[in-house]
């Protein structure tokens, strides 16, 4: 049970991580320490995208998982296996990629429209 609650406590993380790097530049443009933080942020999904890396939470999600029940286990990506089971399309590395880079382009089109204010 500790490794089920341990589980869904890191895809709960997880969840708000992604937010975070959708959304923090609306408030990383008025806070500098979440701005540094974004953008680091920002820098690490675009490396595992170049790299084909699945993001550490991703792995100790799983590896929770597994320890609670190996049924429960998924392999791959934490994007594709809860947003297929939501809306029902398989997103290829490529298209997450190109998303990442459209978050990056849209957070830097943020950040210097503010930077000019």
């Amino acid at each position: 049970m500790q490794y089920k609650v341990a589980a869904d406590f890191v895809l709960l993380v997880h969840f708000l991580w992604i937010v975070f790097l959708i959304c923090g530049a609306l408030i990383g443009g008025k806070v500098r320490t979440v701005k540094i933080l974004h953008i680091a942020a920002l820098g690490f999904a675009v490396m595992m995208q170049i790299f084909g890396c699945y993001c550490p939470l991703t792995h100790l999600e799983f590896w929770l998982r597994q320890r609670h029940d190996p049924a429960l286990a998924y392999s791959g990506s934490f994007i594709v296996h809860y947003v297929e089971q939501i809306i029902y399309i398989e997103l290829s590395p490529v298209i997450i990629f190109v998303l990442t880079l459209i978050l990056v382009a849209t957070s830097v089109y943020i950040y210097t429209k503010r930077k000019e204010k």
